[in-house]
């Protein structure tokens, strides 16, 4: 999926967040989003989601007005932290069956063997670490076979062992022509996967380059 965004500015009430900000990624492009808490790499993953509203002709999915789109497809988020009750008792099982509402098929079989998920799949959330959690936000995202995957701070928390995971699946969707953008403090992770990155600052300003 192409992502073009063309001179986006965002602000919340007179604070200036996003300052004509312009970029083009193409299908398969990998692009890192970098830069301090609050210089805006939260707000543009916002604006792209459609969760915060921006003007026409400001960011466009395959050359189409975002406006112009009721509901997205084949766009997958993984957020930092879900928004919902960590002491909820529900399972992995339950959490992916919601999201694919289908009958369990070869695709969301083969989603759950790629991530490793059979050995807690019927565990409750609350059991798990963090790196587990992430699998699980993971595969929920990959349920909507994304053409574009926007990851929010997706190594936070997270053990070793379970960020070279997330590295070798973001490598694999990367090498399938899925678009991926991802928001890290961590330059070394995004090392052999980032195409280009987009740099904020504390004065509302950006630089985009390739790698």
């Amino acid at each position: 999926m192409q992502v073009h965004v063309d001179k986006l500015s965002f602000s919340y009430t007179q604070r200036l967040v996003l300052n004509n900000i312009s970029f083009t990624i193409e299908s398969g492009d990998f692009l890192t989003l970098m830069g301090k808490n609050g210089t805006g790499k939260s707000t543009l993953i916002k604006c792209l989601l459609k969760i915060e509203k921006v003007p026409n002709n400001s960011i466009f999915f395959d050359g189409v007005d975002i406006n112009d789109i009721k509901k997205f497809k084949n766009v997958g988020y993984v957020p930092q932290k879900l928004d919902f009750n960590y002491e909820f008792p529900i399972t992995v099982s339950e959490i992916l069956s919601s999201a694919y509402p289908k009958r369990k098929d070869a695709f969301y079989t083969s989603i759950i063997n790629q991530l490793d998920l059979n050995h807690f799949y019927r565990e409750n959330i609350n059991t798990l670490s963090g790196g587990q959690l992430q699998r699980v936000f993971i595969a929920r995202a990959l349920l909507n076979n994304p053409k574009l995957l926007i990851l929010d701070e997706p190594t936070v928390g997270i053990d070793n062992d379970n960020i070279q995971a997330l590295y070798n699946i973001l490598k694999h969707l990367k090498d399938q022509g899925v678009t991926i953008i991802l928001s890290t403090h961590d330059i070394e992770f995004t090392k052999g996967l980032s195409d280009y990155f987009l740099v904020f600052n504390e004065m509302q300003d950006y630089n985009f380059y390739g790698a």
